[in-house]
């Protein structure tokens, strides 16, 4: 997912000197001295980078700063977007300018731009990955064709000061046991539900969930429900925890959370959340944990699956990686781009990096975790217990921005149930997915 915060375009050009052994006449771009750690009679190199995470600005500027300890003779061009990424992604790879890295979602998205993709998957970056994110970094023929720009955990977040204000002293993971906590924080004046419905993201992060109780029930994997859907072979109507229990949820938020839902962002949605406005936030995960924190640094938070049904094991966290950076395999710099995030995936500075700079989860083996309470407590129940699968992965964003509009239009009552169901149903038809 392409975290939304507001819309954002910049550019960082960050110019690194270029040393040059005497007598070197090597004046390729594409050919480093990839031997040489100090870069002592490397040519010069410039690589461009385009991606869709502002949040990650400072860490992706302090890596590249890094770098130059390694490799002065390489320059690194950052170019962050928010704002219509991937249109803008789309243009330059059209016409003929695709950046040397950039940045797509991962799962069925590996396969919709592996022509553009170099292989990865004899490298020691691939060889680095956990199991769970090298899997949504692979095509559908078995090439790793990705990097993850981190792991990532989407669960029901709780203020566990509120819910215990209100005499709930655990997170429902059941629909009765959310609907005696709805009861009782309403009876103490706390409003349940923060929500983020102005976002078309959020939706899926929420929807997931129901997706993977719902392949359980009819005993096949995730991924081959989500091709069910596309192929247009099951419906709505057939799951029920899709047709009754996924709708009677969102339902729930909306009748008992904060005001005016599709006029309140991401951003909002945290604020809402931190400042004591609400006891849950809905359709996020372990990326917002920071932001909640520089506001109320002390608060209880706690993470669980949500209530998809009556059968509290069903109630699992998701976690792997959903967005991935690709290298244009036809650039010409791609071997020296390959070796940066070699270097990035393996070294002793990468490891930490991801958890006490990015401060996110490691996409990697043997890299400790940040110091946040959302990926400890990810840890401790991946240790007892099972995580569900990231099953956003297997559908096409254009799908999921479709989704999340026909969301928007059945909460704002513009269409009824059957009418957003129907048009959901035939959007995953249209757009489909690659990874079939």
């Amino acid at each position: 997912m392409f975290k939304k915060f507001s819309s954002l375009a910049l550019s960082l050009v960050l110019a690194v000197g270029l040393l040059s052994a005497c007598g070197s006449s090597n004046n390729d771009n594409s050919a480093a001295n990839t031997n040489n750690p100090d870069g002592a009679g490397d040519a010069k190199v410039t690589i461009n980078m385009f991606t869709a995470s502002p949040e990650y600005t400072e860490a992706f500027n302090a890596y590249i700063e890094e770098y130059k300890k390694v490799k002065p003779n390489v320059t690194i061009n950052l170019e962050i977007m928010q704002a219509d990424y991937n249109t803008v992604l789309k243009s330059k790879i059209s016409s003929g300018q695709t950046p040397d890295v950039f940045q797509t979602t991962a799962g069925g998205d590996i396969d919709t731009f592996a022509e553009y993709s170099a292989d990865l998957t004899n490298e020691p970056l691939a060889a680095a990955m956990t199991d769970a994110v090298r899997t949504s970094m692979t095509s559908t023929d078995g090439r790793v064709l990705g990097l993850p720009v981190k792991g990532n955990l989407m669960s029901l977040v709780a203020n566990m000061d509120l819910l215990n204000q209100a005499g709930v002293t655990e997170i429902p993971q059941t629909i009765a046991e959310m609907d005696d906590a709805i009861a009782k924080l309403e009876a103490a004046g706390i409003t349940p539900f923060a929500n983020a419905y102005k976002e078309w993201w959020v939706w899926k992060h929420i929807f997931q969930h129901y997706v993977n109780a719902a392949a359980e029930d009819a005993g096949i994997s995730a991924q081959e429900l989500v091709n069910q859907f596309i192929a247009g072979t099951t419906t709505f109507q057939e799951h029920s925890v899709l047709y009754n229990n996924f709708f009677e949820f969102i339902d729930k938020t909306v009748t008992h959370g904060t005001n005016k839902p599709l006029e309140r962002d991401s951003n909002a949605q945290v604020s809402d959340f931190a400042t004591g406005e609400a006891a849950f936030l809905t359709g996020k995960g372990a990326w917002d944990e920071e932001a909640i924190k520089k506001i109320t640094p002390d608060m209880n938070i706690q993470i669980a699956g949500y209530p998809v049904s009556d059968k509290p094991e069903q109630a699992t966290i998701a976690t792997g990686a959903d967005q991935a950076l690709r290298i244009n395999k036809d650039s010409k710099v791609v071997n020296e781009t390959i070796e940066f995030f070699n270097w990035l995936y393996t070294s002793d500075y990468g490891k930490s990096w991801f958890s006490e700079v990015a401060r996110v989860i490691p996409p990697i083996k043997d890299a400790p975790l940040p110091d946040l309470d959302m990926p400890k407590q990810m840890d401790e129940i991946l240790k007892a217990g099972k995580s569900g699968e990231l099953s956003v992965n297997y559908s096409l964003d254009t799908f999921h921005q479709k989704f999340g509009e026909l969301m928007q239009a059945y909460i704002g009552q513009s269409k009824s149930k059957d009418q957003a169901i129907d048009e959901i149903q035939k959007a995953w038809i249209q757009f489909g997915s690659s990874a079939q």
